[in-house]
Parts: C-alpha cells; sequence; structure tokens
C-alpha cells in the first residue's frame, strides 16, 4: 500500500516579520557641533582601558544633543570607537533608555505592568492619553511631553507609579498623574518622590548619564 504523499512546508514563521533597524535624522553634525561633541568624548574614552567600553556613555552624549538617536549620533559613536554602525546600532537597540524618536523635555512613563495596572496604572496612562491627546509613544506638540507605557519599574510596593526621565513618582492617580503633567507642561517640575532632589530635562538627564557637565563646554 502506498503511503499518502504530504507537503512539506519549504519555511514558517512562529512571528510577525521584523522591519529593519533605522535611524533618521541628520546624517552629520555641523562642524562646531562635531568639535564640542568630539572635546567631551575625548574625556569619556579615556576613562576606559578598552575604548570601545565607552559605547554606552557616547551614546548618551549623542542623545542628550539631539534628543534622540540620529544617523549622526551613530556615526558619530562608530568612528569615535572603530566600530561599524551595525554594531552601535545592536547595543543602542537593546536598551530601552536609548530613543530611535524625537523626545520631549520630559518622558512620562505610566507602569502598566501586572500590580501597578490593579492599583490604577491602566487608568492613569488610559487618562494622560485623553488629557494630552497623544496616544503612548507620541510627544505633545509643544514637545514637552513625550508619553509610554512600560512593563515594569521594579518599584511595586509603590504602585502604580510613573517615572518622569526614569525619576520616581510613586503612588500615584489620575487625579494626581495629570496634576504632575500639567505642571511639567507649565515649566514647573516637581521634585521625584525620592532619590534627585529636583527633576533634569530629558537632555540633561543624558548629559549626567554620560558623565559630562551639565552645560556642553564645561559649565554647570
Amino acid at each position: 500500500m502506498s503511503t499518502p504523499s504530504r507537503t512539506v512546508p519549504i519555511m514558517f514563521t512562529t512571528s510577525e516579520p521584523v522591519p529593519p533597524i533605522s535611524f533618521d535624522g541628520p546624517a552629520d553634525y555641523p562642524t562646531d557641533v562635531l568639535a564640542s561633541l568630539t572635546a567631551e568624548s575625548d574625556d569619556i574614552v579615556a576613562r576606559y582601558p578598552e575604548s570601545r567600553s565607552a559605547l554606552l556613555p557616547l551614546l548618551h552624549l549623542v542623545q542628550s544633543n539631539d534628543g534622540y538617536l540620529t544617523r549622526a549620533g551613530v556615526a558619530f559613536c562608530a568612528d569615535r570607537l572603530g566600530l561599524t554602525t551595525a554594531q552601535v546600532a545592536s547595543v543602542a537597540t537593546f536598551y530601552s533608555m536609548y530613543r530611535q524618536q524625537p523626545t520631549g523635555e520630559y518622558l512620562v512613563g505610566v507602569c502598566t505592568n501586572t500590580l501597578c495596572a490593579v492599583m490604577g496604572g491602566d487608568a492613569i496612562l488610559a487618562d494622560l492619553t485623553q488629557r494630552l491627546g497623544i496616544a503612548p509613544g507620541e510627544t505633545t506638540p509643544d514637545g514637552s511631553v513625550t508619553l509610554e507605557h512600560v512593563e515594569c519599574n521594579a518599584a511595586c510596593d509603590h504602585a502604580p507609579v510613573v517615572m518622569v526621565n526614569w525619576e520616581f513618582f510613586d503612588a500615584q492617580t489620575p487625579e494626581s498623574a495629570a496634576c504632575l503633567v500639567a505642571d511639567l507642561q507649565a515649566g514647573q517640575p516637581p521634585a521625584p518622590s525620592r532619590g534627585a532632589p529636583a527633576l533634569c530635562t530629558f537632555r540633561q538627564t543624558a548629559r549626567l548619564l554620560a558623565g559630562v557637565p551639565e552645560q556642553p563646554g564645561g559649565a554647570s
């Protein structure tokens, strides 16, 4: 008896195809910006016995200049450290602190993981979305606030938690989160619940993470 023939698929996939990684923005920096970044990157690279170890702070440095990672920023890091742009991109897209889209002065992240969601995180995110007129991942027209939902801020004992530029605002409600965002848009950022005594802008935070003075050129 012959065995029924079967058609064997040549290939299959278990998920949707992932689009290629790409960066936008200018391809090159103006001469003055390039000179400033190069001088500051010299100080950063000098801290490490292997230059490629400086990649993470250099990514923060270019992000502090552009507000996100641009083609110019990725190329600068690659050229400065003797890496390929693919190597830089593979690191830049692994960590969520590196942004691929223009980011407002304040990056507001609402935790929507299980405990925060149950305690009101979903309601906070829904209310902010309506109040600001933007979806998670978008920025307000005035460039002040970028809203995002995050999976976990590792602060379940203070749920629901909202983070602004990675500083904690604990035990929030839709009303308190609305006041927080209104203060940010008014240019009057409140102090975080714990940690830093004051709230920095997104670009200032990036400079702190890069380990360079708050203002370019060595000013504090």
